[in-house]
């Protein structure tokens, strides 16, 4: 299993874990996705529930350097590769700002993620994350990833790298091209071609009496 597979694979089990459910204080992630590329009323939406979504959509809480932090590791869990593109071209680091704002509870831990993140760079490689070199920053990473390998005292890292790699996954897979990604096409009505040419046989009926 290479890195893509194994980092996507620990996503989705953790997202299935309960964070679709309540990506969106009630709403599904896949709703907070369309909300956060929308600004008519969306049907079904209470006015209330539009004005508070235009209102998040309209405030800023991440700096642009953590944005941009949050781009690189939305890429490193969800790289682009042969069968669809990274996490930042399905839009997740907007996603993500949208559900923290919608979350408040995820401000801290994510902010404060992102300052262990640099923290941490600092003391090894004397820079922040998004400056050092990809090798760098898969070092760090492979030592928060994998819970049950992480060290005592990396902990906090490994909390906030299942926090943003959770939020990542419902982001991704709740857009038209993670759907792609995992081969989901949706209910397709079945085809009867009528019953095997074995099986009449098996029966005691001649297939060139039904197919000629």
């Amino acid at each position: 299993m290479n890195r893509r597979e194994s980092l996507k694979a620990l996503g989705l089990l953790a997202a299935g874990a309960g964070v679709l459910a309540t990506a969106c204080n009630g709403e599904s992630a896949k709703e907070a996705r369309i909300a956060n590329e929308a600004s008519d009323k969306l049907p079904g939406v209470e006015d209330w529930e539009h004005e508070r979504t235009q209102k998040l959509l309209e405030e800023k809480f991440f700096t642009d350097h953590e944005m941009a932090t949050i781009t690189v590791l939305a890429n490193i869990i969800i790289p682009k590769d042969d069968t669809s593109g990274s996490a930042s071209e399905a839009g997740v680091p907007d996603f993500i700002e949208f559900i923290v704002k919608d979350l408040p509870s995820n401000k801290i831990p994510m902010r404060g993620g992102l300052k262990w993140m640099d923290v941490q760079c600092q003391k090894r490689y004397d820079n922040a994350f998004i400056k050092c070199t990809k090798e760098q920053q898969i070092e760090l990473i492979d030592e928060i990833a994998y819970p049950d390998k992480a060290k005592p005292e990396m902990q906090q890292g490994v909390a906030f790298f299942s926090l943003i790699r959770n939020l990542t996954a419902s982001g991704f897979y709740t857009t038209e091209m993670g759907v792609k990604d995992i081969g989901y096409v949706g209910n397709r009505p079945g085809v009867w071609n009528g019953v095997p040419e074995d099986i009449l046989r098996e029966h005691g009926f001649d297939p060139a009496q039904f197919f000629g």
